[in-house]
């Protein structure tokens, strides 16, 4: 058995590693409680990457503060 960490967006569960080989294998997937951030490590992107991201969605960053955009924190 082994347990990869991955995220859930879309439907899909996007896993933070490569999975091991084999068509068929079984999983298990357990949703974790809490929603707080992930650390960088975990998440497959550099620093650099991750700071190309930053810079790339900050133009959204007003529309996403704007009052009353917190209604979709749990979606």
């Amino acid at each position: 058995m082994k347990s990869i960490e991955g995220i859930y967006r879309n439907g899909k569960v996007e896993l933070l590693e490569a999975a091991p080989s084999g068509e068929g294998v079984r999983v298990i997937v357990t949703f974790l409680s809490g929603k707080g951030p992930v650390p960088l490590a975990q998440t497959g992107l550099s620093p650099e990457q991750a700071a190309d991201l930053r810079a790339r969605l900050k133009p959204f960053e007003e529309d996403w503060n704007h009052p009353g955009m917190e209604a979709y924190n749990d979606l």
